[in-house]
């Protein structure tokens, strides 16, 4: 019974990583949104007039049966009420619509897979875009690249190269939009072996702020193409992804669930021991401590990148004793799928927020555990739903893998693994509650690395798409803002793309 109730506790508890204000509420008519200086037009006569460019289909109204699906996003705090949401066919329909919306100098979203928690990301009170429609695949065996629209998510892609044989590094669960990992800069689970997935990218299809669309490559415009490689959507809407293909067989990984507290000292220790000790590239790791229904629980998710992994490298994992254990050599598809998550979509509030890691000591591993449990046990009769920490370790060769720069992260020189916090809660009184609560166990963790001795742990580059919206640009772009901000400047001079949420440069 305690096996069966342990399951079913982490196929409801495990949340999606790598990354917040009113929840969508349908209404009979189209939002009518007071004029604001510097605004030509109210957003519904905006909503009007691209209809009248593109195509009345194209354009959802609030209490319309797809309107939540196409604005709606993983966390609920990270949708708004929208005046309309817009569904392009097509680049050129995207250049449409920006000219309009530059023109009038109206606020929009642009949505890929919906899985920012930060607010008004991807979500607007304005125009929301919604890439949906962006859905090809094509493979080129020729060339060993595959081409594919930014409406997708990760599995989709994936599933449409397994017969191929082929795949590409992106995304690590199910769920998780291509374009905002791509362009955030993407850790995956063969980062070890193959590096970030913007490593990867060999072109993007951009609709620049003027309405023009491009093929930028390293070629065409290395400057812009370094920029699209970690800078979120500050040049444009990016409207398809050409990325190296790479031979993919099976491989062997799955879940393992701890939720006896005596083991949880155990676990920690192995993930230290993993961090240190394993080389194999072809080797991951992702550790989450949760915290769900006033109960602790570890979940471990060990991948090999092969039918079967070396012996030592996941033993002292499966020699503590767990409840659930799902481990198993199959598809890499079928891997990805069967990590949970869907269970939570869309229902509750929540923030994710990161932190840079440059190494997981015993010390530190044990202390996620205690800052997660005493957290729970606090925000529990505040409306926490759930709760999880996520331990991400990496080799620290990965960014060595290309020549190529990118805007993220800044420096290259040492790497800083990403360690991910997420807080879901189900009260919006609580949201500063919660806020306050987050970055409190952010600076106790980086309190602890400091102490440690890695003093350059809270200026080191941050993942975009774990940083909270409060975020200072330096320490996402660093020493590279002043190159971002002259991109900028030649390519969006009337700074439409200022109109959207996102880090701006």
């Amino acid at each position: 019974m305690v096996r069966k109730f342990a399951f079913t506790l982490a196929l409801l508890a495990t949340a999606r990583y790598a990354l917040a204000s009113s929840v969508v509420t349908n209404v009979d008519a189209p939002q009518v949104v007071e004029k604001k200086p510097g605004q030509t037009a109210n957003y519904t006569e905006v909503c009007t007039e691209i209809s009248g460019a593109l195509s009345p289909e194209s354009v959802i109204y609030p209490g319309a049966s797809r309107f939540q699906e196409l604005a709606g996003h993983y966390v609920v705090s990270s949708s708004q009420d929208s005046a309309c949401v817009v569904e392009p066919k097509n680049p050129s329909d995207v250049g449409r619509i920006l000219k309009i919306v530059g023109r009038t100098k109206t606020p929009f979203a642009v949505k890929s897979g919906g899985h920012a928690s930060n607010p008004g990301w991807s979500s607007t009170k304005g125009v929301h875009i919604s890439l949906n429609g962006f859905r090809t695949i094509e493979y080129n065996a020729v060339a060993k690249t595959v081409e594919f629209g930014t409406g997708l998510k990760w599995e989709e892609v994936y599933a449409a190269l397994d017969p191929h044989g082929v795949s590409v590094v992106g995304g690590r669960v199910a769920g998780v939009g291509v374009g905002g990992l791509t362009l955030g800069g993407g850790y995956a689970w063969r980062t070890n072996q193959f590096g970030l997935t913007i490593d990867t990218v060999t072109a993007f299809e951009l609709v620049k702020p003027n309405g023009e669309v491009v093929k930028v490559t390293e070629k065409s415009d290395p400057e812009l193409f370094f920029g699209l490689k970690g800078a979120q959507n500050n040049f444009g809407v990016v409207t398809k992804l050409t990325l190296k293909a790479f031979p993919q067989g099976q491989v062997w990984g799955g879940m393992l669930t701890y939720a006896i507290p005596d083991t949880f000292a155990a676990v920690a220790s192995a993930g230290a021991k993993f961090s240190a000790e394993v080389k194999d590239p072809k080797a991951s790791l992702l550790s989450t401590v949760s915290y769900f229904n006033n109960t602790p629980i570890i979940n471990v998710f060990p991948f090999y990148d092969g039918p079967s992994p070396p012996a030592g490298i996941f033993d002292t994992y499966l020699s503590i004793p767990s409840v659930a254990n799902t481990i198993k050599t199959q598809s890499f598809v079928s891997f990805v799928t069967s990590i949970p998550g869907e269970e939570l979509n869309g229902k509750f509030r929540g923030y994710f927020l990161g932190l840079s890691v440059p190494e997981y000591s015993d010390s530190f591993q044990q202390l996620v555990n205690k800052v997660a449990f005493d957290a729970g046990a606090e925000l529990t009769p505040k409306s926490l739903v759930f709760m999880t920490l996520a331990t991400e370790p990496f080799q620290p060769d990965i960014l060595k893998h290309t020549s190529s720069p990118s805007a993220f992260p800044f420096t290259r020189s040492k790497m800083y693994t990403p360690f991910n916090l997420f807080l879901q809660w189900a009260d919006p009184s609580q949201d500063a509650v919660f806020e306050a609560a987050i970055k409190k166990m952010r600076d106790t963790l980086e309190s602890a690395l400091v102490a440690e001795g890695h003093k350059d742990v809270k200026t080191a580059p941050l993942y975009s798409n774990y940083a909270l919206w409060d975020t200072p640009l330096n320490r996402i772009y660093g020493s590279n803002l002043p190159k971002l901000k002259a991109i900028k400047a030649r390519v969006d001079p009337g700074n439409v793309m200022g109109l959207t949420g996102g880090f701006k440069i």
